[in-house]
């Protein structure tokens, strides 16, 4: 189980979310965090870990995502058959923060499982041995999803969403936005606000079918790029405008608001 992290991941709170998560941890409560693609979900999770002490387990869902990749299995090593945790009954016994991250990627009767343990029961039935696993002192379920790109591909049930306390996240604000990818992106405080500039007018670009809009981790990657030594429009093309659109003309209006930029 991975150990609280010794310093604190950088994270700048904005509107009360770390106190509202502190309640909410203090109180059994499960938590939801609603936001568009790297816009520090992840990074608050990280963050709310180390200030609570507590370990973190985080699982990556996605479509083939099963109940015993959660839950666990029978594995056949040299002393015969045993059964072996998955890192959702990993968490649950050592009373670790369980984050899922876009937990909607995961089959319905794969979420299911995770039911009662977003209740008063705090628990994990596992069929397969027969045993229900209650949920140590300190646990906690955490997920996450994107609302904007879920909303055309599939949604949570709403039987679910009800067992969350939700937290809504957005891109910082242009100033904090900047500070963040000054530090992550080791680059001047100037270099920064003109990506930070860059991003926010190639997210005007969503009215004219970019699906998805430059985050801040596509900001920071940038700002690394160029940090390294690779011009700056280069690492912008490379690091931004490629990431998010293989069609042709939004491809050239990115690349138009990328030198009209860094002139």
């Amino acid at each position: 189980m991975p150990a609280p992290a010794d310093s604190a991941p950088y994270y700048l709170p904005h509107a009360g979310e770390v106190a509202l998560f502190e309640q909410c941890h203090q109180r059994q409560l499960a938590v939801m965090l609603k936001g568009p693609t790297g816009c520090g979900k992840t990074r608050f999770v990280e963050y709310m870990a180390w200030r609570l002490q507590r370990p973190l387990v985080t699982i990556s869902c996605h479509d083939d995502l099963s109940t015993a990749d959660l839950v666990g299995r029978f594995l056949i090593g040299a002393a015969g058959t045993a059964w072996h945790d998955g890192p959702l009954t990993r968490a649950v016994r050592e009373g670790a923060i369980c984050y899922l991250d876009e937990v909607v990627e995961a089959r319905q009767d794969t979420v299911v499982v995770l039911h009662p343990l977003t209740d008063h029961r705090r628990m994990l039935p596992i069929d397969k041995t027969g045993e229900t696993v209650a949920a140590a002192a300190g646990f906690q379920l955490v997920v996450s999803y994107n609302p904007g790109y879920q909303r055309m591909q599939k949604d949570m049930k709403p039987s679910t969403r009800q067992r969350f306390v939700a937290f809504d996240f957005d891109f910082p604000p242009p100033e904090r936005e900047a500070a963040i990818v000054e530090h992550e992106g080791a680059v001047t405080a100037s270099l920064a606000h003109d990506l930070v500039t860059l991003g926010n007018r190639l997210r005007q670009l969503r009215d004219r079918g970019l699906a998805e809009v430059p985050s801040t981790r596509l900001l920071i990657a940038a700002a690394r790029l160029i940090a390294g030594g690779i011009a700056v429009q280069d690492a912008c093309n490379a690091a931004i405008v490629s990431p998010l659109s293989d069609e042709p003309a939004l491809v050239g209006a990115m690349r138009d608001l990328v030198k009209a930029s860094f002139i």
